[in-house]
């Protein structure tokens, strides 16, 4: 009569797909001695077993690639967690804690997934994620001028919900979205307002944190000690960070942004030079950074050259910046007609290349354009000599790949003292580089290609930036600078003072006094004392 036979079968099919899934689960022990753990250390409401998931559970999959920023690290190859696991609310991070130290799981602790070299979802031992992306409360009160913001969520919803309550609040962090403010806040928190405000952990009055014996701590009842750890030192070290209460920084109604680009035959050089003058001392409202890449010659068909993009956020109007910069540094050229004036939330979507007409509801979207990546970055405290810059273009042009983001200091930065915070890179910096490849080719061979590449720039730049020790930003996470198998002092030294300098020592201290037994580690954490 025409009736399809698989409408009686697929009942009958699902029922055998869903039996087969609950058998298969019910015998994998590691699942059910956790999901027993976890049901007997929570009264929570919410079902225990939504915020599980095993490699055979459908949705493990899916968890488990949306927060990878990397395809390095998305192999099916890829050492794969055994459990993840998502907590909604502080009580079930305390019990995932406890039920992973009880079960003698070794535990990495992911928010946002912008981890560049993956430590916080990948490790060559048997592991489980605790992953954060379900704590994403954020709370603005404008009177108070605070922010209560939940470490699974995203600069871009932080930066969303406080749009919705103030055009004159801002807050110091990155410019890319979907960056988790976990990892980002904990490690220092790097953004365009960085000589006016600092860094975002210049700004962090409480926060709320989970410890190596499932306590759940704010910042009265953790101690100074490990309160200062946690703002620079990197939270998965000591515990997991549930979230901070930050101050918002005022900001004026109106901003002024601009990008301009100028080749090597429009003095490129020159101005690259000048530029590391004029930042040690001009207004603190301005920052300018500066993206050098080998690009094709834009007249001279198959020729390559060397391109300085400008990229300014000016808390101002624009009148008043471009007779700023006519005065200080005349050589670029700015004109009233490359600048933008916008609200700091409308600025926030410029540096994140969303264009003037987009809806700030887009910083909501947790969605990313994944590629394979490698960064890594200094310190340069001498400004580099115009035959230097020359030489460092023809390396550019010779890899023809890499490249570099020269990121302004000054302002706030000489201002905090080096020990106020774990971070210890203030005064003294001229500014920050970072080295960037990104390629969309699969493969080890590309791999070893792009990051040998990288490698190469970084080691011909040697010469020209900090030494004794060679500093590096810890949120720009490079294993090529040491990591620890075991989680020994003496490995941990290597990586730690680079990231630390002198603030170290005192790291180790407050992570011997809270984790003595070492149980929050990845290959980068901060050791116990030897």
């Amino acid at each position: 009569m025409g009736t399809n036979i698989n409408s009686f079968l697929f009942p009958c099919y699902l029922l055998i797909l869903l039996s087969s899934f609950s058998q298969t689960l019910s015998l994998d022990p590691t699942y059910n001695n956790f999901l027993q753990c976890l049901k007997n250390q929570t009264n929570s409401p919410t079902n225990i077993t939504n915020i599980l998931y095993a490699q055979q559970t459908p949705n493990y999959n899916s968890i488990l690639l949306a927060y990878i920023r990397n395809l390095r690290f998305a192999y099916p190859t890829t050492p794969k967690p055994q459990l993840i696991i998502t907590p909604f609310n502080p009580s079930q991070v305390s019990a995932t804690v406890v039920c992973a130290r009880n079960l003698g799981h070794h535990i990495k602790i992911r928010s946002g997934g912008h981890d560049y070299d993956g430590l916080s979802y990948t490790s060559d031992h048997p592991f489980v994620i605790l992953d954060m992306q379900n704590l994403q409360r954020i709370e603005v009160d404008p009177k108070a001028a605070t922010a209560y913001i939940e470490a699974g969520s995203t600069l871009g919803e932080l930066y969303y919900r406080i749009q919705e309550k103030s055009n004159t609040l801002g807050f110091p962090a990155g410019v890319c979205p979907t960056v988790g403010v976990g990892g980002h806040v904990s490690g220092g928190g790097y953004g365009n307002m960085i000589r006016k405000h600092g860094l975002s952990v210049d700004h962090i009055i409480d926060a709320t944190v989970v410890d190596a014996q499932g306590r759940i701590l704010n910042r009265s009842t953790m101690g100074d000690d490990l309160f200062w750890a946690i703002r620079g030192g990197g939270g998965a070290s000591f515990g997991v960070v549930v979230s901070y209460t930050v101050n918002l920084v005022p900001v004026p109604e109106i901003v002024t942004v601009f990008n301009i680009q100028r080749y090597l035959k429009d003095n490129a050089t020159e101005l690259v030079h000048k530029w590391q003058f004029v930042m040690q001392d001009i207004d603190h409202n301005l920052f300018i950074r500066l993206l050098l890449q080998p690009v094709n010659d834009p007249q001279i068909k198959g020729k390559s050259t060397g391109r300085v993009t400008f990229m300014a956020l000016y808390l101002g109007d624009s009148n008043t910046l471009v007779t700023l910069l006519g005065g200080k540094f005349p050589e670029l050229g700015l004109k009233k007609e490359d600048c933008k004036e916008m609200s700091w939330g409308k600025s926030t979507l410029y540096w994140a290349n969303f264009d003037n007409n987009t809806k700030p509801e887009v910083l909501l979207n947790r969605t990313f354009t994944a590629n394979y990546s490698k960064r890594k970055s200094d310190y340069v405290q001498t400004p580099m000599t115009v035959l230097q810059l020359q030489q460092m273009w023809n390396k550019i042009a010779t890899l023809a790949q890499p490249g570099l983001v020269f990121n302004s200091y000054g302002g706030r930065m000489n201002e905090v003292p080096a020990t106020d915070t774990p971070f210890p890179h203030r005064k003294g910096n001229l500014f920050k580089i970072q080295y960037s490849d990104s390629w969309h080719d699969a493969g080890q061979e590309a791999n070893d290609k792009h990051i040998g590449l990288i490698r190469e720039l970084h080691n011909f730049m040697t010469p020209f930036v900090s030494k004794n020790p060679r500093g590096a930003y810890f949120n720009y996470r490079d294993i090529d600078i040491g990591v620890s198998h075991n989680g020994t002092y003496q490995e941990g030294e290597v990586y730690g003072r680079k990231y630390f300098k002198g603030n170290f020592d005192r790291l180790v201290k407050v992570k011997t006094l809270v984790d003595p037994t070492n149980f929050f580690r990845n290959e980068q954490s901060i050791p116990t004392q030897k």
